[in-house]
C-alpha cells in the first residue's frame, strides 16, 4: 500500500521523545514492502536520509519547525492548514503525472491529525491517528497566566474528539488509559489500539557488570528530556532540595538541551541549595543519550498530575529501565499500570516529600542489588517493548484497517 505519512516534527535527526517512534514506524512499513510518503518539516540532508530509509519525502518548507524553534506554539497552530495543503499540491501533481494516489493517511501526533482528518473529508481515504501522548492535557499543569483553565478544558476537549469528529477508520494510543478516554467520547473500541510506547534495545542496553560503577563514587540520579515547562515542576524543586540536605554528595545529572525551564529550575535550586550537585549536559544526540545515563544509579521521572501524564507511556522510564537502572516515578495511571508488577520501578505521591523519600530509598539499597534488579528488568522490557514489537504491533494495525478498503485518492 501507499502510505501518506504525516508528522510535525522534522524526521531525522530523531530530538527524542515522541520523534523516535517515526523511525522505526516507518523501517516497519518499507520491511513490508509498503511505499511510504513522508511529509513533514524539512532538515538538512533530506535526499540522503530518504534514500537510506527507502521512502520519499515531501517536506514542508514554509517556516522552521521543531522541538525548539522560536514561537512554536503559533506555528503548530497553522501548520494542520499547511500540511494538508502540501498533501493536496503532491496529490494533484502525482495525477498529473498518472501516478497513483495514497491508500492510507498515517497521522503521527495530535498536530498532524489535525491535517489528516480534515484531508479524509476531502479525500475519503482510509486514515489511522497515531497519538503518542494527549497532548493538551500537559497544558493542565501551565501557569494560568500562560495557558487559563477554560483555554485548556476547550482544548483538550477538542483533542478528544477529534477522531469521531473526523470519523477517522482507526486509532493507535501510546497508552491504555488515552485508549479510554477516545472510547468514553463514544469512538469504538474497536476501532482502537493501544501499542504503547518502544525504546530501542540495541542503544539502550544495561552496562556489563566489570562496568558498573564503583561502590566508592558518590550517587547519580539521571533525568533526561526534552525539559518542557511540564517536566520540572515543585514535585522536582523540593525532592531535590529534601535529598540535598541528606545527600548532598548526590549528583543530579540532567541530559538534554539547556531549555529556558531548565536553566530556571537549575538556577532556583542553585540558590536555594548553595553546592548542589546539578550536572547539565546540554545537548546530546538521541544516539548517544544511552551513554549519559548508562552510568548513573537512578531515574528520574517526577511528573506534576495532569491528564496529559496519566495518559503518557514515558519514554524516559522505559529507556533507564533498558539501560539497567532503577526508577523512581510519581504515581501515573499508564506507568502504575503498565509496570504494576516491576520491581525494578518505584511510585511516590505527587509530592516532594514523598519523591524525596523514593530516591533516598532506591540509594540506600546496595549498588549491586539495584544493579541486579534493574538488569532484570531490562531483559523483561526488552522482550516487549523494542522498538521492532511495537511498530510491528502498529502495522499490522494499519494493514488491517486499510485491507476492507479500496481504491486510492
Amino acid at each position: 500500500m501507499r502510505v501518506a505519512f504525516l508528522t510535525h516534527e522534522p524526521f531525522y535527526p530523531p530530538s527524542g521523545g515522541g520523534s523516535a517512534e517515526a523511525i522505526y514506524l516507518i523501517e516497519e512499513l518499507v520491511r513490508r514492502r509498503h511505499e511510504v510518503h513522508l511529509f513533514c518539516p524539512d532538515f538538512p540532508d533530506r535526499t540522503e536520509v530518504a534514500e537510506r530509509f527507502g521512502i520519499q519525502i515531501h517536506p514542508f518548507t514554509g517556516w522552521k519547525m521543531g522541538r525548539y524553534a522560536r514561537l512554536r506554539n503559533l506555528k503548530y497552530l497553522l501548520y494542520p492548514t499547511a500540511l494538508g495543503r502540501l498533501v493536496r499540491t503532491v496529490l494533484r501533481e502525482r495525477s498529473a503525472r498518472g501516478l497513483g494516489g495514497f491508500d492510507v493517511l498515517l497521522a503521527q501526533h495530535t498536530i498532524s491529525a489535525v491535517a489528516a482528518g480534515r484531508l479524509r473529508r476531502e479525500l475519503h481515504l482510509p486514515t489511522v491517528l497515531n497519538f503518542l501522548d494527549y497532548l493538551t492535557g500537559f497544558m493542565e499543569t501551565w501557569p494560568s497566566w500562560v495557558m487559563p483553565g477554560p483555554v485548556v478544558r476547550a482544548l483538550t476537549r477538542f483533542e478528544l474528539s477529534l477522531p469521531r469528529r473526523y470519523e477517522v477508520d482507526g486509532v493507535m494510543t501510546v497508552s491504555t488509559p488515552l485508549a479510554d478516554r477516545f472510547i468514553a467520547t463514544g469512538y469504538p473500541g474497536s476501532r482502537v489500539r493501544p501499542i504503547q510506547y518502544g525504546y530501542d534495545a540495541a542503544k539502550f542496553a544495561p552496562l556489563p557488570p566489570e562496568l558498573w560503577p564503583g561502590m566508592d563514587r558518590p550517587p547519580v540520579v539521571v533525568m533526561h528530556g526534552s525539559f518542557d515547562q511540564h517536566h520540572l515542576g515543585a514535585i522536582a524543586s523540593d525532592a531535590l532540595r529534601s535529598v540535598f540536605s541528606v545527600r548532598p554528595e548526590v549528583t543530579f545529572r540532567f541530559v538534554g538541551r539547556e531549555t529556558p525551564s531548565l536553566k530556571q529550575f537549575a538556577a532556583k535550586l542553585r540558590t536555594a541549595c548553595p553546592g548542589i550537585r546539578l550536572e547539565l549536559t546540554g545537548f546530546v544526540p538521541y544516539t548517544e543519550v544511552a551513554r549519559r545515563v548508562a552510568d548513573a544509579d537512578l531515574g528520574l521521572v517526577p511528573y506534576e498530575e495532569s491528564n496529559g501524564t496519566h495518559c503518557a507511556f514515558v519514554a524516559k522510564a522505559v529507556e533507564y529501565l533498558g539501560c539497567g537502572l532503577p526508577v523512581i516515578s510519581t504515581p501515573l495511571e499508564n506507568l502504575r499500570r503498565y509496570f504494576a508488577d516491576e520491581p525494578a520501578i518505584r511510585f511516590s505521591g505527587f509530592d516532594g516529600a514523598s519523591f524525596a523519600a523514593g530516591i533516598l530509598g532506591w540509594l540506600d539499597v546496595p549498588p549491586p542489588v539495584r544493579r541486579v534488579t534493574a538488569a532484570k528488568a531490562a531483559v523483561r522490557v526488552s522482550g516487549s517493548l523494542d522498538w521492532r514489537k511495537v511498530t510491528a504491533n502498529a502495522v499490522d494495525f494499519v494493514e488491517a484497517v486499510v485491507s476492507p478498503k479500496s481504491g486510492s485518492a
